[in-house]
């Protein structure tokens, strides 16, 4: 029995999917199903019910699941742990989805180092489910990213809302955009388009603003800093959150520029996530409070995550 083959199971009798468990988890469903089905051989039980409708806990799971739970827990408190008794050297790893958050991410870091110098930190760029997962399974203290007003978040994830903007259209001061007070999708369809890779939240939004249409030509990158080069060297136009631009290196030097989007109706919350537990390391707490003392700054619109304690456990 492997550790993971319960996270999975935790995974699908929380999205009630075996399909959206495997999407989440970044597996195929065959592979999720078979791994199950093999926990399921070796208990000698059947743990889920599958459905056209989707998986359920058996009865026999549902016994079993308190169990499946005490095991994942006691299996964070030895992660805490070991953590803990090597403090003074644990490197806090922070996944993002947006390595451009500028006036955000770079002015935490630079502060913790400050008052942490023995603490190493290391940001990974990284999509969404990539984040989620390795939130979960500890591979991550802390996670950056993006979410569409009114999206769901993760039960097993403790989310803070940092900041707030809007999407705006990110494009060089010479662009034919740039001289317009505000950008139409079929102003946005007359230039090439530069689009975020399917998993990223812009993709999705970008997807449903254009409802259907197509641009004259659109290129695919991984990620907002690989989009804005290619805009600062004249491939085209962008969609990315306001906070993604404001105050970024190029934007400071020139090199690109944005406009609003006449679609105003969108707000893009950047979120902080942690993985729910009675023991949050002190070092990733240390952090997560450097974010919100800068978001605070930036004017951030802040709440406060459900379960979350300042004081809680090391």
């Amino acid at each position: 029995m492997r550790t993971e083959q319960l996270e999975y199971i935790a995974a699908v009798t929380r999205l009630g999917s075996l399909r959206r468990a495997a999407d989440e988890l970044r597996l195929s469903q065959p592979a999720l199903s078979e791994t199950v089905r093999n926990l399921e051989r070796e208990l000698g039980v059947t743990l889920l019910e599958r459905k056209r409708s989707g998986a359920t806990m058996s009865a026999e799971g549902r016994e079993l699941l308190p169990h499946i739970v005490g095991v994942l827990e006691a299996v964070d408190r030895l992660r805490a742990a070991a953590g803990e008794q090597h403090r003074v050297s644990r490197m806090v790893r922070v996944g993002t989805v947006n390595a451009a958050t500028v006036p955000l991410l770079i002015p935490v870091v630079r502060a913790f180092r400050a008052a942490h110098p023995l603490t190493q930190v290391e940001v990974v760029a990284a999509q969404q489910t990539e984040i989620h997962r390795a939130l979960t399974e500890g591979g991550f203290d802390l996670g950056l990213v993006n979410h569409l007003e009114g999206d769901d978040m993760p039960a097993a994830l403790e989310s803070t809302q940092l900041l707030h903007g809007r999407p705006v259209v990110c494009v060089r001061p010479d662009s034919p955009l740039a001289s317009r007070p505000e950008v139409t999708v079929d102003d946005l369809l007359s230039q090439p388009l530069i689009a975020m890779r399917s998993g990223y939240v812009m993709h999705r939004y970008v997807h449903r603003l254009l409802n259907g249409r197509t641009p004259s030509f659109s290129y695919s990158t991984d990620g907002a800093e690989m989009g804005k080069l290619m805009v600062a060297e004249g491939l085209g136009a962008t969609v990315l959150p306001d906070f993604s631009v404001v105050g970024d290196p190029l934007e400071r030097l020139g090199a690109i520029t944005y406009r609003p989007l006449a679609d105003a109706g969108t707000r893009v919350l950047l979120m902080l996530q942690l993985r729910r537990t009675a023991s949050v390391p002190r070092a990733a707490r240390g952090l997560r409070e450097e974010f919100l003392r800068r978001a605070q700054e930036l004017g951030g619109t802040l709440s406060a995550p459900v379960g979350w304690s300042p004081d809680g456990a090391d």
